[in-house]
Parts: C-alpha cells; sequence; structure tokens
C-alpha cells in the first residue's frame, strides 16, 4: 500500500528514511482500519435508527443527543454523524499515493463528496451547539465548536488549493482535515483506555469533570500536531534523529490505535454493525 510517504532527502541517511516511511505507513494502515469500522459502526448504529424511528438510541452512548422537542439540534448531529461515517469510511482512501495516480478521476470526485461530508459534519455540530448546548456545559460546547470551526477551515483550504492545482498545499491540509476527521473516532478510544484504567478518576456523568474538560480539545489537539510533525519532516527531509524520534511516535500511536480498536471491536462497534444486519 503506497500513502503519504516522506519526500526523499539527500541529507537524511537511507536507513532512517525506510524506518519513518515503515511507520508512517504503519500508522496509516492501522488508522484506516479502525477509522473505516468506527465509519461502518456510526453509519450502523446511528443511522439504523432511522428507518426504526428510535432515534433516542442515540443517547445510549452520549446523553442529552436527541430531544423529540429539538429539531435543529436532531437534524444537526444527525449530519454531523452520518457524515461523519462516510469521512471515517472514505477519508483513508484519499491517502493513497496509487489511487490518485492511476485513477485521478475517482481521486478528485471521492475527494469532492469528502469535502463535501467534511464541511456538513463541521456545520452539523456547530448547528446543534447553537440550538442545543453540550452536555458537558459552556467548556466542552467552546472546545467542540472549535473543533468544527476548524473542520469548515481544513475542508475549504483543501479544496481550494486542489482546485487551483496547489498539489503539495493540497495534500498538507488534506492530511490536517483527515486528522481532524477521525477526531470523533479517537474521543471514543481515548475515553475507552483511561475509563478501565483510571476507574472513571476525572470523569463525571454530566461530562464535565476535569478529565472531560481536557478531553474537550484532547481529541483533535494532539491529531494535528502529529499530522503537523509529518508535513514538517515530510517537506524539509529532517535530521536522522528526528526522522527517528518521529518515527517513534508514531509507531507507539500505532500500537494504542491496534489495541484500542481490537477492544472496541469485540466490545461495542463488533455488536453494532452485527445487530444492524441482524435486525
Amino acid at each position: 500500500m503506497t500513502t503519504l510517504a516522506a519526500a526523499p532527502s539527500a541529507e537524511a541517511p537511507r536507513w532512517s528514511r525506510r524506518i519513518f516511511q515503515g511507520a508512517v505507513v504503519a500508522l496509516t494502515a492501522a488508522s484506516w482500519i479502525s477509522a473505516a469500522l468506527f465509519g461502518a459502526y456510526i453509519l450502523a448504529f446511528y443511522g439504523g435508527a432511522l428507518p426504526k424511528h428510535d432515534l433516542s438510541r442515540w443517547n445510549e452512548n452520549l446523553p442529552n443527543l436527541y430531544g423529540p422537542h429539538t429539531l435543529i439540534a436532531n437534524i444537526g448531529i444527525g449530519a454531523h454523524f452520518l457524515t461523519g461515517g462516510i469521512l471515517l469510511v472514505l477519508g483513508p482512501v484519499q491517502l493513497v499515493g496509487a489511487l490518485r495516480r492511476r485513477m485521478p478521476v475517482v481521486h478528485r470526485w471521492s475527494g469532492r463528496l469528502y469535502v463535501t461530508a467534511a464541511a456538513l459534519a463541521g456545520l452539523g455540530g456547530l448547528a446543534f451547539l447553537a440550538s442545543k448546548s453540550a452536555v458537558g456545559g459552556l467548556p466542552m460546547s467552546i472546545g467542540f465548536g472549535v473543533y468544527g470551526l476548524l473542520m469548515l477551515l481544513a475542508a475549504a483550504q483543501t479544496y481550494r488549493h486542489g482546485a487551483a492545482r496547489r498539489i503539495d498545499q493540497h495534500r498538507a491540509w488534506g492530511v490536517r482535515l483527515f486528522a481532524l476527521a477521525i477526531g470523533s473516532w479517537l474521543y471514543r478510544m481515548e475515553y475507552g483506555f483511561w475509563l478501565p484504567l483510571t476507574n472513571g478518576l476525572g470523569h463525571t456523568p454530566t461530562f464535565s469533570g476535569p478529565f472531560d474538560m481536557v478531553m474537550d480539545v484532547f481529541f483533535y489537539i494532539p491529531n494535528l500536531a502529529i499530522a503537523e510533525l509529518f508535513l514538517r519532516v515530510r517537506q524539509s527531509g529532517g535530521s536522522a534523529a528526528l526522522r527517528v524520534a518521529a518515527s517513534t511516535i508514531f509507531l507507539l500511536a500505532t500500537g494504542c490505535v491496534i489495541y484500542g480498536t481490537y477492544y472496541f471491536v469485540k466490545f461495542y462497534w463488533g455488536p453494532g454493525i452485527l445487530g444492524f444486519f441482524a435486525a
């Protein structure tokens, strides 16, 4: 599988380039598989409630998402979840270099669908927050609101640079958009790690505890930091030490993704997907 691999550099030793490229491929592949599985779960669980007219199921994972008398909020969060599922399933495909080179038309049209879904996901989340405050109160509303605005910015910039054929800028913003798009997936993953390990330290049912307030931004800030690290190393070539350090971070992240994916598929995503087809 060809991914957004590192650009060749005359300065960096060949072995460090290979380690970095392997770490990038490993993290991309693990994120691809995990995000696609979570996207399928989102579409099955939240989308599957629509034909059954049982939208109250949305409140099983996060309270106060659905309300019988909050139409705009329901439409907004529904659009956010459904387009978010499309993002998670389709997003990793946009990173495949072979697709861009061999099937540019497919890449362009799937990319247009991708940035449209990203914009709708951002707008849907913002519409929900504007009409119905987040369950965690003002800190969560602010953190999630900034996330929605960043999604809109990244989607617009990805499309703008792509339409203008500024390929380097287009790919850089595409990486940032993907880093943001997997935020909803990482939000669940990080809670899935923290709650069992600490017995819910810093978490409250109203999502207003110290850990909850950290999580209001932690599900997308580290992603962007890793994306920027990747882009800086890729663009500048980087020293061997920088490449090894970045590779170590990427491999640690890959291990966490693999462990978290196994846990969630076994106990949550797998049963949710199978339940959709069994219904």
